[in-house]
C-alpha cells in the first residue's frame, strides 16, 4: 500500500511540525539537558498546543483537522405515505420552558 501525497494536508501537516519545534525547543531549555524530562516536558506542551488548536473553537480559517472530509450528497427522500396517526412521545412533557 503506497501512500496518496496528495491527499495530504501539507499546511496541517507543517503547522505540526512547527508545534512540535517549539515545544521541543522549550522543553529541552526548562529540563536542563536532562533527556528524558526534556522529552516529557516537550511531550506536555505538544499535547497541550495540539489540542488546543485542534479542539479550541477559535473561529479562525486554520486548518484543524488532518483529514479532508468529503461530506456525502443527501438520499432522496423516499415517498410513502404518511402513517394516519403520529406516534406519540414516550415524554409526558409536551413544552420545554426556558430557564
Amino acid at each position: 500500500m503506497e501512500i496518496d501525497w496528495t491527499s495530504v494536508n501539507w499546511l496541517y501537516f507543517g503547522l505540526l511540525i512547527a508545534i512540535v519545534f517549539v515545544a521541543s525547543l522549550i522543553g529541552n531549555l526548562l529540563s536542563f539537558r536532562r533527556a528524558v524530562l526534556g522529552a516529557f516536558i516537550s511531550t506536555v506542551l505538544f499535547a497541550a498546543a495540539f489540542i488546543g488548536w485542534t479542539y479550541y473553537p477559535h473561529h479562525l480559517p486554520l486548518p484543524n483537522s488532518p483529514m479532508r472530509v468529503a461530506v456525502p450528497a443527501p438520499a432522496p427522500a423516499a415517498s410513502s405515505a404518511a402513517p394516519a396517526t403520529p406516534a406519540k412521545p414516550a415524554n409526558p412533557i409536551r413544552e420545554v420552558e426556558p430557564r
